[in-house]
């Protein structure tokens, strides 16, 4: 089996210096991992640039569903923009119709901003009444990897669904994530061929030494931060897999 590959999810510098120093082997960029992942600042992705792996920015300019209004459409487009002009790699991208299918025609616009980099889209697809059709859909919009949980909490309990989208379009990478770490990663590669899989490797952040800070809800109830020692344990157990 050839390496797989590991993506971690990072929100701020402390997170992207963890995730290269344990050994991942992509970054998806956001902003507020709490509220599953927003667009980061221009900052943060000029920061990411940096780095010696590639970086993938979320794009999702709010939290909530993935139904997007013209205007939030405008503003993706802006925002995939700046990650190219960031010199990112690629962006991760989604978006859905009222009843959870995904939307062909914002997806549309939104590739046609991309063109030439690296896309994903991300775990808008796991609201999806048909995920067989919806992986259909990304094969002729030319996205080539698909973010998910299977539909469910995690990773491991959406296993069943993944094998049957991976099985719906043999030419889309499926990347579970949702859950994934190095004690369950095994039972993942038990019942999927794994290529690439995505983890927060995320620890509980500890409470702010200034009071205020929690009770102004400037760090959110369960905050995180990317621990370096769970990446390169994730990253072992994908290689003892892998090996």
């Amino acid at each position: 089996m050839s390496r797989i590959l590991l993506e971690v999810c990072v929100d701020d510098a402390a997170g992207l210096r963890a995730a290269v120093e344990g050994g991942a082997d992509r970054i998806e960029l956001c902003s507020a991992l709490a509220l599953g992942g927003l667009t980061p600042s221009a900052g943060l992705m000029a920061l990411a640039a940096r780095a010696p792996l590639p970086v993938m920015a979320m794009i999702r300019p709010r939290s909530g569903g993935f139904f997007w209004s013209l205007e939030e459409i405008a503003a993706m487009r802006i925002e995939i923009a700046a990650a190219r002009a960031a010199s990112l790699a690629g962006v991760v991208i989604g978006a859905s119709l009222p009843d959870g299918r995904l939307d062909a025609e914002a997806l549309t616009a939104l590739m046609a901003e991309a063109r030439g980099m690296d896309v994903t889209l991300h775990r808008a697809i796991d609201l999806t009444p048909d995920p067989a059709a919806a992986m259909r859909l990304c094969a002729t919009l030319g996205i080539r990897r698909v973010l998910s949980s299977g539909g469910a909490a995690t990773a491991l309990a959406g296993v069943d669904r993944l094998a049957a989208m991976t099985a719906a379009t043999p030419g889309v990478t499926v990347m579970p994530g949702a859950g994934v770490n190095a004690g369950n990663v095994a039972d993942l590669a038990a019942r999927l061929s794994l290529r690439e899989v995505h983890a927060s490797c995320s620890t509980p952040l500890s409470p702010p030494q200034q009071p205020g800070v929690a009770a102004f809800g400037f760090q959110p109830p369960g905050a995180r931060r990317t621990d370096a020692a769970l990446v390169a344990a994730l990253r072992a157990a994908l290689d003892r897999i892998g090996g």
